[in-house]
């Protein structure tokens, strides 16, 4: 009992540490399995055996991870980026194969061996690239579109890879017959699936979401999986193939994205285990007898895959700076590499010094892949004219568009949050320029004639292009966390007066954005829990008066604007000159009141009240009368607006 069940223990430890730890640093978790796999595997620590139960174990996560390739695999999708998926994405794996064929030829390689390895060195990372995009709001910019077409095509290129390799195998004399009964069997068992399966199916889900038991449906997909997994292996396939198969079909139903959340937490674990084991065919003392290989072939994996993605990027788009990024973003190895490499190694293709070497070159390639996004920009900008040309027309468009605005609000993203602000800005007759990534959506605001231009708002640059120094507001209307943060350091250094609103989903970065510089944080959860009580509080019974109250009330104690100011009376009709406004007001080096209290500047004698003071992480409402004023506090005012002229002058000159 106890020696079966430690090394399991074991695993789950350390798989549970690295993940915390990958957690804290921000590093992709798949990154951490393989160093755990390094470490306890057999070539280290030992403290688990590279043994076939542990292998079969791990292959239900390649069986998972394709299912899930199956669900993404859209008709419609496909069909919308066919020339970047099957034009540059065909045109870099073929490449790279052919390449690594005539290297291999030159080295003395077996041309088997380097078509599996072409195939191998051809994927890229879905997970660390897709992640970075999104974190970087770039998966809607050109090179964006480029490498997410080019890795969809990888993934659907493993498809015959998982059928060729293994067949590569046989003996040259028997290889073309091999290789067309292997391709002939799964032509053979896709079609009988995807033509009759799609039909069966269907039928058969709608029985089982007929129950109504989230176990049932569960185990149905678990057996839908891996029983078409089964099935291709019968018929001397892959799993991974009847699983890859088994997602396209359920693609095609309404039941997919139930599918998807339901077998994530499969797929997460198994893969994991899966790339354990990867780490765990990696010899530390190999590797360190090759060291210069392995930093050869490193250096030359990322240059030439750069090269290659480069190249036909800037021939499929014609734009050298759009083309590089692209190169740049997918000169690393792939996870997809390692399950054909796993396939190479079980048909003994490659050598063990290359197995080594090309696991190691593949493992260093994915650490160095999130620092080569980060600065894949300033990469590009030193070795292309075209990226410098293509930002500052991207600059000259928006400058065009803000110019002749002054006190206009810029509008950090125009999504649906967007788009409504927009609409009440336009009732109220407030100018605003919005700033959005998605190329489509600025397309259709323009049509429609809305000040709307294609522009990163966490950038310096696109900021003072869209007026920042004139600006009376800005908004963040998106959800990202590193964007809203850049977006305040830039406004922090550049207008440090100018008040910034930001959405966020719930509260627990709250004091983090105040603290960077937000004037004030709108919680989605919140305001969204304050009317469903309205709403609730409304069909109980309760009085329209009170329950308006109650929303007063609420919105008074979390925002510092609306703090000591409810309506009495809303029977009175009060004149837009005679409402209270808000106004910041910025100290200076040589403002009057610097270095003197609050209190000895008497705003109460002109009706105007001190609603919160910014200052460098401070952030208080209605701060103390005995505070000191330093040079930079930005004094939060509401009054009269003739009040607010003259506290201003007051605060700058002094006492008149």
């Amino acid at each position: 009992m106890d020696n079966s069940l430690s090394p399991v223990l074991i695993l789950l430890a350390t798989a549970v540490l690295v993940v915390v730890v990958c957690r804290i640093l921000r590093l992709p978790v798949m990154l951490g399995y393989l160093a755990v796999g390094i470490l306890i595997g057999p070539h280290a620590f030992g403290w688990i055996p590279d043994a076939p139960s542990t292998r079969h174990l791990a292959e239900f996560g390649v069986v998972f991870l394709m299912f899930s390739i199956g669900l993404e695999f859209s008709l419609t999708r496909l069909r919308a980026m066919r020339r970047t998926v099957f034009g540059l994405g065909g045109a870099q794996v073929m490449a790279s194969i052919l390449l690594m064929i005539s290297v291999g030829w030159l080295f003395g390689m077996d041309w088997r061996a380097g078509l599996a390895l072409g195939g191998i060195l051809a994927m890229s990372s879905t997970a660390i690239v897709s992640k970075m995009l999104v974190e970087r709001a770039e998966l809607n910019l050109p090179y964006g579109q480029q490498m997410m077409g080019v890795l969809l095509f990888q993934d659907l290129a493993v498809v015959p890879l998982l059928i060729i390799i293994p067949a590569l195998a046989s003996q040259p004399d028997n290889l073309p017959a091999t290789l067309g009964y292997a391709m002939l069997k799964a032509t053979v068992v896709l079609l009988v699936l995807l033509v009759f399966g799609q039909h069966v199916m269907r039928r058969w889900f709608h029985v089982v979401a007929g129950q109504k038991s989230s176990e049932l449906f569960t185990l149905n997909v678990l057996f839908i999986t891996l029983g078409l997994a089964y099935l291709t292996e019968l018929a001397g396939l892959s799993l991974a193939l009847g699983a890859f198969v088994a997602g396209m079909l359920i693609s095609e139903t309404e039941y997919r994205y139930q599918v998807e959340e339901d077998i994530k937490p499969f797929r997460d674990v198994l893969l994991g285990l899966f790339f354990v084991t990867i780490g765990m065919m990696l010899n530390l003392a190999s590797v360190a007898a090759n060291l210069i290989w392995v930093l050869l072939a490193l250096c030359t994996l990322i240059l030439l895959k750069a090269l290659i993605v480069t190249l036909l990027a800037r021939a499929f788009e014609g734009n050298w700076g759009v083309a590089l990024r692209s190169g740049i973003g997918l000169a690393q190895a792939g996870e997809f590499g390692f399950v054909l490499l796993t396939l190479a190694d079980e048909a003994h293709l490659l050598h063990g010094a290359t197995m080594q070497i090309t696991l190691a070159a593949m493992l260093l390639s994915m650490l160095t892949a999130p620092f080569l996004i980060q600065y894949g920009e300033a990469i590009a900008r030193r070795f292309s004219a075209a990226e410098w040309t293509n930002r500052a027309l991207q600059m000259h468009q928006i400058a065009i568009q803000s110019m002749s605005s002054t006190g206009h609000i810029i509008l950090c993203g125009y999504g649906r949050s967007g788009q409504k602000l927009a609409s009440i800005l336009e009732e109220e007759e407030l100018r605003f320029i919005a700033l959005d990534l998605d190329s489509h959506r600025v397309r259709e605001a323009a049509a429609a004639k809305k000040s709307v231009v294609y522009g990163d708002a966490a950038k310096r640059e696109v900021l003072m292009a869209a007026g920042l120094m004139r600006a009376k507001v800005l908004v963040v209307s998106y959800e990202d966390k590193h964007s809203t943060l850049a977006i305040l350091r830039h406004v922090k250094e550049l207008r440090p007066d100018l008040p910034v609103v930001v959405r966020a989903t719930d509260d627990s970065n709250m004091e983090m954005l105040k603290n960077a510089g937000a004037a004030e944080v709108v919680a989605e959860v919140l305001e969204g829990s304050v009317m469903l009580a309205s709403q609730a509080l409304l069909l109980a019974g309760v009085p329209l008066s009170r329950v308006v109250r109650h929303v007063q009330e609420n919105r008074a104690r979390r925002y510092a604007m609306f703090n000591g100011y409810l309506r009495t009376n809303d029977d009175i009709e009060i004149s837009d000159e005679m409402q209270p406004r808000f106004l910041n007001v910025l100290l200076k080096m040589d403002s009057a009141f610097v270095s003197r209290r609050l209190r000895d500047a008497e705003l109460d004698t002109l009706n105007v009240e001190v609603k919160a003071l910014r200052r460098y992480n401070v952030h208080g409402a209605q701060p103390s009368e005995e505070m000191i004023l330093q040079a930079g506090d930005v004094l939060v005012l509401l009054g009269l607006p003739e009040a607010l002229e003259i506290a201003e002058t007051r605060l700058h000159k002094g006492l008149l």
